[in-house]
């Protein structure tokens, strides 16, 4: 009889502790650059995390959300904290290309995802020990990068202008876009620089028009990229402007204004999703963010930025079931059973692309994940 009910207990406290491991939270440390240069990028993210579900796999998630305030020093400071004190299961973050390449090492070490909202291809190439730790939801530099190329060649352009960011972003898409003009026989007359935090670029811009340029690019991110513009535009230039898809929110409309008529630029097909055919496979889903994002921020408030964070969230909601067959949350199982989840993530339609990953490709877009668009009465309208 003592033995009958021993067992009893033990089998009680075996379920309840099984119940209570099966209930565990999941911890997602979310790093956004929410403040500083880069906010007109990080809030819409910021924003878009707001939307996220809070259930997934009938397990609760908490979303820890910290700004970085565009600084790459307290983005690292920020990870650690998450990791060491939060305990969280994936890091999502951060905003800019900088924030997220100084949080690599700290994440690999810790042994936990991290899903980036940057661009640079360099956040996840080569791949690598620590990088096979790191995934990102925005398109690599060398996609834009190909379509702008393409876009300028078939309008016979032959000189062109680079003005950029002097850190990772605008030194990546100097790499991946002199690669491909090159290859393409399009010469490229003049290389400048210039700071996100720089008022003027007066001396900058006075050597590009003395180059004479058929067209200028400008390898920025949010508002400080209407700077060079403005300033080419103030001095009488008259070729073809170009932006990355780093520009691609309402507030670099309103920033640039009537400066930015007529620039061409690559980006995400959120961006015009209503003008997408039906036909197009990233419709559906791109729409999807577009209606909630404005049902909560207004009408033309969406941004590619915030969508980089909502797809950010479709690859969890995928990988989380998955990893919870295997592990609980809150342990080192679980990161690496999440890791190898989003690493097998398959045909996932979303609001920039369809997620194929691989082992060798932590990003997993093709060329359903860009559209060439033109700023149009302060609107952005695709290019057919």
């Amino acid at each position: 009889m003592n033995l009958h009910r021993f067992t009893l207990r033990l089998l009680t406290l075996v379920a309840a502790t099984c119940a209570a491991v099966g209930h565990a939270e999941i911890n997602v440390g979310v790093i956004i650059s929410a403040t500083g240069p880069a906010a007109s990028l990080g809030i819409p993210e910021k924003n878009t995390v707001a939307l996220l579900p809070t259930t997934i796999g009938n397990q609760k998630v908490n979303y820890i959300v910290l700004d970085d305030a565009s600084d790459t020093t307290a983005a690292t400071k920020n990870i650690r904290k998450l990791i060491t004190e939060n305990k969280v299961d994936v890091i999502v973050g951060s905003t800019i290309t900088p924030n997220s390449l100084a949080m690599i090492d700290v994440a690999a070490e810790a042994e936990t995802p991290m899903i980036s909202l940057a661009a640079a291809a360099r956040i996840v190439e080569p791949m690598d020990a620590k990088r096979y730790w790191v995934f990102k939801t925005p398109q690599n530099d060398a996609q834009m990068a190909t379509a702008i190329v393409q876009h300028m060649t078939d309008r016979s352009i032959k000189t062109v202008a680079y003005i950029g960011f002097a850190d990772a972003y605008g030194e990546g898409w100097w790499n991946e876009f002199s690669k491909i003009a090159e290859a393409r026989k399009i010469q490229i007359v003049a290389n400048e620089r210039f700071n996100r935090t720089d008022t003027s670029v007066t001396g900058q811009v006075l050597k590009i028009l003395a180059a004479k340029p058929d067209a200028v690019l400008i390898g920025g991110s949010g508002t400080p990229a209407a700077l060079p513009q403005k300033s080419l535009k103030e001095k009488g230039y008259k070729g073809l402007m170009y932006q990355t898809h780093g520009v691609a929110n309402a507030d670099f409309l309103r920033v640039c204004g009537k400066d930015c008529e007529g620039t061409f630029l690559p980006a995400g097909p959120v961006l015009v999703a209503a003008q997408l055919p039906d036909s197009n496979p990233v419709k559906k889903s791109a729409q999807e963010y577009v209606n909630k994002y404005e049902a909560a921020h207004g009408k033309g408030s969406v941004s590619t930025f915030g969508a980089h964070a909502w797809d950010a969230g479709r690859l969890l909601e995928n990988a989380i079931p998955v990893a919870l067959k295997k592990a609980s949350p809150g342990s080192k199982e679980f990161r690496k059973s999440l890791r190898d989840a989003l690493e097998a993530t398959r045909n996932l339609s979303v609001a920039h692309g369809v997620f194929n990953m691989s082992a060798q490709d932590h990003l997993g877009f093709d060329q359903r994940a860009r559209v060439m668009v033109k700023i149009e009465g302060g609107a952005w309208k695709l290019v057919q």
